[in-house]
């Protein structure tokens, strides 16, 4: 039993004041991510990406406070008071857009947790200021425009008398001037340093949802850049910049030319696999909507695999045709009380690189790895000659194409197939997804197997799904899924020349950008 003043030295909290960086998760801190994956509390903004509320406990309170448009969640003095409270006994990630300390009014919350004698710590985050910019191909400074900068708030305190910007000063005493939350001002803005002396053919680039693959840049002038904005239907949040160094955008503009940016991608991988497919995708500048239509579990029974497993000495050859065979396979070795040293003295085969990799991850050499990767591929580099009489064992998912183990019957081998794992169908989401296709609102569905067609197909049977891809591009990992896909009745524009994710990656990039 703890003394008094020990327990509540146990239970006193702690508020991180964290930045969550402009919008893009990637240029989240390693100090943010370190505080957030130990809260009990994250509370949260409108601007803070929700993608990092994954890395917070699954058992951690998720409170949104975000303020969008005028419309307030939570007032400031409610967030206040809310701090506080659940400071005081838990530890608080206060996950703000940006950094706290730069427009975040991190510097009033902090004044209320030292009020009320809670400690707190600060977390900076990569500004918008810099970041936002940056992906526009827009650096701040440069020695031949401007060896100065300023960011000023577009956005000033309602109930403030008097403004704090001096604009005879600001107009012309600062080469690169950034202004925060200033879309509804913008016709303001624009005047006023025009007033005070800024020539009205500055260049001026207005930025919205920086670093995000919806990032939108309308350029202009002082002169014209507000009709130019209305035009263009920009809304917030957007950011401001204004100096000669926006000139170099046409040079410069990185993000946005990227071959798949502005382009929505349905993936429908299953999401213990997607990753990489969407990490590939996002670095084309790919807007990713994750819809697996195929979720990986174990099987309904492990009696086949774990007799196969007993007698793994009696088999010549293994062969897995996935990355999830090989996970289940090991799982249920380890778990006998064995480890690949049960392998030693049987050949192995994997369908594809990534099979492979996932093999020799644990140490193992492969024998076999075909140049095509599919059933046919494998088939092809073993011949019938070297599994004249073999015992083989295939561990893959319940369901799966027979091409492979009844060739190999053909040929003389004796084969094992028993289920390492199988594919369950998941619903969840499906009529936010078929709304958005319906919309034209998804510019590419992609398949990676069979199975993903005919899972899409049932989960949106009552949604009509051919109706529903009529308005997008269809892209499949090769030509196995490609004929599933047009048998069912499905059109298929993308066929990967590899039959791997970068290579159907690759094959999209090539088909979107003729």
């Amino acid at each position: 039993m703890l003394p008094a003043d020990r327990e509540d030295d146990v239970k006193k909290g702690k508020v991180y004041l964290v930045g969550a960086g402009p919008g893009d998760p990637g240029l989240f801190t390693l100090r943010g991510l370190e505080v957030l994956r130990r809260a009990e509390v994250v509370i949260y903004d409108f601007l803070a990406n929700e993608e990092l509320l994954s890395f917070a406990p699954p058992h951690a309170d998720r409170i949104y406070v975000g303020k969008k448009g005028g419309d307030h969640t939570l007032s400031q003095d409610g967030i206040n008071r809310l701090l506080v409270e659940k400071g005081r006994h838990h530890v608080v990630v206060r996950l703000k857009g940006g950094d706290p300390f730069v427009f975040g009014r991190g510097g009033e919350e902090a004044q209320e947790l030292v009020a009320a004698g809670i400690d707190f710590e600060v977390v900076p985050g990569v500004t918008a200021a810099v970041a936002v910019p940056a992906y526009a191909g827009i650096p701040l400074s440069h020695r031949d425009f401007t060896a100065s900068m300023a960011f000023i708030t577009g956005h000033e305190r309602a109930d403030s008398r008097e403004s704090k910007i001096d604009w005879s000063k600001l107009a012309t005493a600062v080469g690169t001037l950034v202004f925060f939350m200033g879309v509804k001002n913008l016709p303001d803005i624009t005047a006023r340093l025009m007033e005070h002396g800024r020539s009205p053919e500055t260049p001026v680039a207005v930025i919205r949802w920086g670093t995000t693959p919806e990032q939108r840049t309308v350029t202009g002038t002082l002169g014209d850049v507000v009709d130019r904005v209305r035009e263009a239907g920009l809304k917030p949040p957007a950011l401001i910049v204004v100096g000669e160094v926006v000139r170099l955008r046409d040079q410069l503009n990185w993000f946005e030319r990227r071959p798949l940016f502005g382009r929505t991608v349905l993936v429908t991988r299953a999401r213990q696999q997607a990753s990489d497919f969407k990490r590939l995708l996002e670095e084309k500048g790919a807007r990713c909507v994750e819809f697996p239509t195929i979720r990986i579990a174990p099987p309904e029974s492990w009696e086949p695999l774990d007799r196969a497993l007993s007698e793994l000495q009696t088999y010549d050859w293994v062969i897995f045709t996935s990355v999830n065979g090989v996970r289940f396979f090991m799982e249920r070795l380890f778990e006998a009380g064995k480890d690949v040293r049960a392998l030693a003295g049987v050949k192995l085969a994997a369908i594809g690189p990534k099979t492979a990799e996932a093999l020799e991850a644990r140490g193992l050499r492969l024998d076999v790895v075909p140049g095509e990767y599919r059933a046919e591929g494998i088939l092809q580099a073993m011949g019938a000659d070297s599994v004249q009489g073999a015992r083989i064992l295939l561990p893959r998912a319940k369901v799966a194409r027979d091409v492979l183990p009844e060739t190999l019957r053909k040929w003389g081998a004796l084969v094992d197939v028993v289920p390492a794992y199988e594919t369950v169908l998941p619903t969840e989401g499906a009529d936010r997804v078929a709304e958005m296709l319906r919309e034209g609102r998804v510019d590419v569905v992609t398949f990676t197997s069979s199975s993903t067609v005919t899972n899409f197909l049932h989960v949106f049977e009552a949604h009509d799904p051919l109706k529903l891809l009529e308005k997008t591009t269809v892209a499949c990992i090769g030509p196995i899924t490609a004929d599933t896909a047009r048998g069912r009745g499905v059109p298929v524009h993308v066929v990967a020349e590899e039959y791997t994710i970068p290579g159907l990656v690759q094959a999209l990039c090539d088909y979107l950008a003729c």
